[in-house]
């Protein structure tokens, strides 16, 4: 379970440096770059944490797969971006693929 905390937090963080990208302009703004890197940093850190525990492709799959879906919703919502049906129905196969491999997948430790 602890692992999955650290990977939740990997999440965010990678998140966050994410969005700090997009604002930093090209690392043009000081304050955006920062956080972006530091967040990068923390997330990498994190995640390198969960796996110890976890398998690489499980982990990676809920990485990436939870980055795109609260990375799209941050567009979406903080940067105006539009998201048209096939970016929401392909968003929600990237849940429900990480949902199956946390609820079926042998591989993933519960």
């Amino acid at each position: 379970m602890r692992s999955y905390l650290f990977l939740l937090a990997a999440i965010i963080f990678e998140t966050v440096g994410t969005s700090a990208l997009k604002a930093c302009d090209q690392f043009t703004r000081p304050l955006p770059s920062l956080v972006a890197i530091v967040s990068y940093l923390v997330a990498f850190y994190l995640l390198s944490l969960t796996l110890r525990t976890v398998p690489i492709g499980i982990a990676y799959a809920i990485w990436s797969g939870m980055g795109i879906v609260l990375v799209a919703l941050i567009g979406l919502f903080w940067f105006r971006q539009a998201l048209d049906t096939p970016a929401v129905v392909g968003l929600l196969l990237i849940v429900a693929g990480v949902v199956v491999i946390n609820v079926l997948s042998k591989c993933a430790p519960h």
